[in-house]
């Protein structure tokens, strides 16, 4: 009966003992195979900067991105989408400025008003941005 128990227990810490091993040997092969494989040569190939002699490779990375963004929006597809979006947005901006600008608080509080005046030139900012879209849209 004695010598069962310890052969199970055998059996088991040998069972464990393999497992563990196997699991060691796969952790290892999976970082070995991560070690290996390439590195990403779109992040490699485009400097950073167009300085000096790196411009005519930084210009072909910008002209990338861009051939990149113009296959993502497909402009001529949805155009109209996004320029009811555009002046969606325009009409947003519009009416928050309106909001600021008649809850500016008369009576005192420095600081809330000249927050709320922030806010309105951070709006028509964004009016102004939303203009300069559309009509780079148009142009398109």
């Amino acid at each position: 009966m004695e010598d069962d128990l310890f052969k199970m227990v055998g059996i088991l810490f040998v069972s464990l003992f393999i497992i563990y091993i196997v699991v060691k040997l796969f952790h290892l092969q999976a970082s070995v195979l991560e070690g290996l494989t390439n590195p990403d040569s779109s992040t490699n190939s485009i400097p950073v900067s167009g300085e000096a002699g790196t411009s005519a490779s930084y210009a072909a990375g910008i002209k990338a991105q861009v051939v990149k963004l113009q296959d993502e929006l497909l402009v001529s597809k949805y155009r109209k989408d996004y320029e009811t979006a555009i002046i969606n947005l325009d009409d947003y901006c519009g009416m928050l400025l309106l909001q600021n600008a008649l809850n500016m608080n008369t009576s005192g509080d420095l600081k809330t008003n000249m927050e709320k005046l922030n806010n309105m030139n951070t709006l028509r900012q964004a009016k102004d941005s939303l203009n300069v879209a559309m009509k780079f849209l148009d142009a398109q």
